[in-house]
C-alpha cells in the first residue's frame, strides 16, 4: 500500500469526516422552509453586492451571495433569507445544497496532495472520472474516448478543433437558430445571440437551421402530409441548401438535443433523425452539445433518451458532472498535440462528479417510470391546477402552444403569453418571495426550473408553487 492509500484509509480522516458531517446535519436542518431576510443582515448584502460590482465591474443578475449553507433545495444567502433553489447554479448542483454525501467525498479529496489535476501529471481519479464517462456514454454508442477540462465552453472549443481536424478542409459549422455554446471567441460566435459577440471578430462561418418549433409542427395538414412532417422538411430543405452553397466545407453540425437558453425548446426523434441522415450522408460530424441536459434528461444521456446513439461522432457534456468533457468516437480520436491543458480539472470536482454519477446509475431516476419522469409529471400538474386557479395569468398566444415545457429535469413554465416584460419581472418577484429561478426563450420567454431532483420528494412541488403562486400575484397585480 502506496503512503497515498494509507492516507486515503486513514481512521483518523474518516472520523473527523464523521463529525464535520454530523455537524453540518445540525445546522442544516435548521432550514426548514421558506424564510425572509434578516433586516440586521441588509448591511452586509449591501455591502457584498457593493463589492462585488466594484470589483468585476457590473452589478450581479440577481442579488444572490450564499452564507455557504442549504439543505436540499433550500439554501441559506448572507442576509438570512432562505429560498427554495430552482436554478441550481444553472443546472450543477443536482444533489441540491449542503448534501452530507458530497460534502463527504469533497472534503476526502481535499486531503488529497494537490488541487487541480493536468495532463502532464494527474492522480487515478482523472483516469477512472474519464472511464466512467466513456462506460456510460458507450453503451449504445460509438463514444469511445473522452477529454476532461474545466468548463462547458472549453469542452466544446476542443469538440470544435476535433471536428476540424478530422474533417479538413471543412471549416464551416452548422447550429440551430437561438442556439447558445458559450462565451468563448469561438463559441460566442456559433451561438446565436449578437449580444454575445458584440466586437468580436467573425473567425467561424456558421450556418443555423431552425429548431423545431411546435407552432408551425401542429398546423392544418396538407392532404395526407402532417404539419410536423411539413415543418421537418423544410428544416432538411434549409440544411440542404447550406450544403449545396458551401459543399464540403461543413465540419459539424451542433445539436441542442434540449435547447436550454434558446427556451427548453424539445422535439421529436424524427426531427434530429432527418437532420441527422443528410449530416452522414455528407460527412459532417454529428456533435450533440449535452452540457446542460447530461443527466437530467429520461437517460442519463439525452442522445440516449432520443435513441439516437447510433449517430452520434462528438458529445460534449459539463454542468452536473462538475468536470466537463468532450466524449468522441475512435474515428474522431485527434492527433497527439491537438488536445491538451495545465489544468483537467479540480480533485473535488473529480471526486464529486465521480460520485454523483454513481448516485445516478444507483437510483432509481431514469426511464418513463424514474424519478425524473415522475417529478416533471408532478410539475406538469402544479401547473396545471395554476391554469383552472387563474386562467387570466395563461391568456391565449399563439406562440405558447402549452404553459408547460421541458423534459425530465429540464422544466420550464410559461404564463403571461411569454412576454419578456413580465417573465423578468416573474423571476424578480419569485426570488423577493422565496425562490430562485432564471429565464430562458426568445419570444417566447419561459421561466427556466433546473430543480435539484436527487434531493427532492414530489411533495415538495405544492410548497414550491406557493411561492410561484405569490410571485405571480405580484405581477399580475
Amino acid at each position: 500500500m502506496t503512503v497515498g492509500e494509507e492516507l486515503q484509509q486513514s481512521e483518523t480522516i474518516a472520523n473527523a469526516l464523521d463529525a464535520i458531517v454530523r455537524e453540518i446535519d445540525e445546522k442544516r436542518a435548521q432550514l426548514t422552509g421558506v424564510r425572509a431576510p434578516n433586516p440586521g443582515l441588509k448591511e452586509t448584502l449591501d455591502d457584498h453586492l457593493t463589492r462585488v460590482t466594484s470589483s468585476r465591474g457590473r452589478g450581479l443578475y440577481a442579488p444572490y451571495i450564499g452564507s455557504g449553507v442549504g439543505n436540499g433545495a433550500l439554501v441559506e444567502l448572507i442576509d438570512g433569507s432562505v429560498k427554495y433553489d430552482m436554478a441550481c447554479g444553472i443546472g450543477p448542483h443536482f444533489f441540491g445544497h449542503s448534501d452530507p454525501d458530497l460534502v463527504a467525498t469533497a472534503i476526502r479529496a481535499a486531503a488529497g496532495d494537490v488541487t487541480m489535476q493536468g495532463y502532464f501529471q494527474q492522480n487515478t481519479s482523472a483516469i477512472t472520472f474519464t472511464e466512467t464517462l466513456v462506460r456510460c456514454a458507450s453503451r449504445n454508442s460509438k463514444l469511445r474516448h473522452a477529454f476532461l477540462c474545466n468548463s462547458g465552453a472549453m469542452a466544446n472549443d476542443n469538440a470544435l478543433k476535433v471536428v476540424y481536424q478530422k474533417n479538413h478542409p471543412a471549416d464551416r459549422v452548422i447550429a440551430f437558430a437561438d442556439c447558445f455554446m458559450g462565451r468563448s471567441v469561438a463559441m460566442c460566435q456559433i451561438g446565436d445571440n449578437a449580444a454575445y459577440r458584440d466586437g468580436v471578430p467573425t473567425t467561424i462561418g456558421v450556418e443555423y437551421v431552425p429548431f423545431f418549433n411546435e407552432v408551425s409542427a401542429r398546423s392544418a395538414s396538407a392532404g395526407d402530409i402532417s404539419g410536423q412532417t411539413r415543418h421537418i422538411d423544410m428544416c432538411v430543405r434549409r440544411l440542404e441548401e447550406h450544403i449545396n452553397r458551401y459543399p464540403g466545407k461543413y465540419a459539424a453540425f451542433c445539436f441542442e438535443l434540449i435547447q436550454g437558453e434558446g427556451g427548453y425548446n424539445t422535439a421529436p426523434r424524427e426531427f434530429f433523425t432527418a437532420l441527422m441522415d443528410v449530416c452522414k450522408a455528407n460527412s459532417i460530424a454529428v456533435w450533440t452539445d449535452e452540457i446542460q441536459t447530461f443527466g437530467r434528461t429520461l437517460e442519463m444521456f439525452a442522445f440516449d433518451a432520443l435513441n439516437l446513439g447510433e449517430y452520434v461522432d462528438m458529445c460534449t457534456i459539463g454542468k452536473m458532472s462538475q468536470v466537463c468533457a468532450a466524449i468522441f468516437t475512435e474515428e474522431y480520436n485527434p492527433r497527439g498535440g491537438l488536445l491538451s491543458g495545465t489544468f483537467l480539472g479540480s480533485s473535488v470536482g473529480l471526486a464529486v462528479g465521480q460520485r454523483m454519477i454513481e448516485r445516478l446509475e444507483a437510483g432509481d431516476y431514469y426511464g418513463q417510470s424514474g424519478r425524473i419522469a415522475q417529478h416533471h409529471r408532478a410539475f406538469v400538474e402544479q401547473v396545471k391546477g395554476l391554469v383552472v386557479k387563474h386562467p387570466e395569468w395563461f391568456p391565449e398566444s399563439e406562440k405558447v402552444t402549452a404553459p408547460y415545457g421541458g423534459m425530465g429535469g429540464m422544466m420550464r413554465f410559461t404564463p403571461f403569453g411569454g412576454k419578456k416584460d413580465k417573465i423578468m419581472a416573474l423571476t424578480k418577484a419569485l426570488f423577493d418571495e422565496g425562490m430562485v429561478a432564471i429565464a430562458c426563450g426568445h419570444d417566447p420567454y419561459h421561466v427556466r426550473i433546473l430543480a435539484p431532483l436527487g434531493v427532492m420528494e414530489e411533495s415538495h412541488w405544492p410548497r414550491i408553487f406557493e411561492v410561484m403562486e405569490r410571485g405571480l400575484a405580484k405581477v399580475a397585480g
